[in-house]
């Protein structure tokens, strides 16, 4: 029998698609880091069909690959119409289609579970939703059990492996006994910096100019973010808490939580009194003051400053270090401890596309 030898096919050869599509959601400081990992080779399979601010977006694809994309969408591009992204998202021929939202906005959050609901996949470093209120919560887990997958890595510890770890000890049928940490970039600098040398308000704004705390510091202050990580760990660990069952400790006095940011910043010393006088105290005992967020095995959480001993696990953070103590019925000598830096776009945009590019595997 005499072979047959395939002729070569006249039709054009059509490019072949990304693996993964995305539409990016918030091109602020994360956002911005997040485009700039787009440009490297760890991205190659991730296409990016649609950008937007909170007021104007971007669906070319030749804009798209602008390197100035984050700062010409500060003043060019269509105004903002989410439907329209999504559309672009739909006609791309990838077989994963993403939506990355980089943002801390409530409203978008929300709609995080009819995305899942409607097909898309999302990756997020929003924490409105998981540690949000408990029906929302509730709602995501109803769309994921449909098949949606969700990348919230960054949602905690900037992308330090704590979720992931909670989810795979509670998997393999350990339970969380004590949940003990430092969840915040920003608490971790003041209170690894505030030795009682200079008022805490010249460090809060040292912080500030370094950009280590929001724009508008009472944000990091109230303990309200790191209520929200901690909801999130508990409910990953298998709590169903309500946002009212955690304990939460603001360090802004009354008189200023609801000033404007203006007047506010101009009356930084009216925080200086009384944590020096904390400070002094445990310092008189031998201990220090350490922002903590705690988590028992009845359920019971507080967000708060406490006094710790001076060879606590907290005493020796360096910088914006996170950290995660972890008990569990299996690590019950001692816990199982997580740590390095959790704050930082760049960390926090990793963790991002750690989470795009994992959708690849499944």
């Amino acid at each position: 029998m005499s072979a047959v030898l395939a002729q070569p096919s006249t039709e054009p050869v059509k490019p072949a698609s990304s693996a993964v599509a995305i539409v990016l959601l918030g091109t602020g400081v994360v956002g911005g880091a997040f485009l700039k990992l787009l440009n490297t080779p760890a991205a190659a399979s991730i296409r990016l069909v649609g950008a937007a601010n909170s007021r104007r977006q971007q669906t070319l694809s030749d804009q798209l690959a602008d390197r100035a994309l984050r700062d010409k969408l500060k003043s060019h591009g269509e105004a903002r119409n989410d439907a329209a992204l999504l559309a672009a998202l739909d006609a791309n021929e990838a077989g994963v289609k993403v939506i990355v939202d980089a943002t801390a906005c409530g409203e978008l959050a929300a709609r995080h579970a009819d995305w899942l609901a409607r097909g898309y996949h999302v990756v997020t470093a929003n924490k409105s939703l998981a540690g949000g209120e408990l029906p929302g919560w509730r709602s995501l887990q109803a769309a994921l059990a449909k098949g949606g997958r969700y990348g919230d890595s960054a949602t905690v510890g900037a992308g330090l492996p704590v979720i992931s770890t909670l989810r795979r000890l509670r998997h393999c049928g350990d339970a969380l006994l004590t949940l003990e940490g430092v969840f915040s970039g920003s608490l971790s600098y003041l209170f690894n910096q505030y030795d009682g040398s200079q008022p805490f308000s010249a460090l809060l704004r040292r912080a500030r100019e370094l950009g280590y705390t929001e724009p508008d510091p009472r944000a990091d202050l109230s303990g309200q973010d790191v209520a929200r990580k901690l909801l999130i760990l508990a409910r990953c660990a298998g709590f169903a808490l309500r946002p009212d069952e955690v304990e939460v400790e603001s360090l802004v006095p009354e008189s200023l939580r609801e000033v404007d940011l203006d007047t506010f910043l101009a009356r930084l010393e009216e925080l200086d009194e009384p944590l020096a006088r904390r400070h002094a105290e445990a310092q008189a005992r031998g201990g220090a003051l350490r922002f903590l967020a705690r988590l028992n095995q009845r359920g019971r959480a507080r967000v708060g400053l406490v006094e710790v001993p001076a060879n606590h696990p907290a005493t020796r953070l360096y910088g914006t270090d996170n950290q995660f103590a972890l008990s569990t019925t299996r690590y019950n000598t001692q816990p199982l401890v997580i740590q390095g830096p959790g704050a930082g776009p760049e960390v926090t945009a990793q963790a991002l596309l750690g989470d795009v590019l994992a959708l690849t595997q499944h």
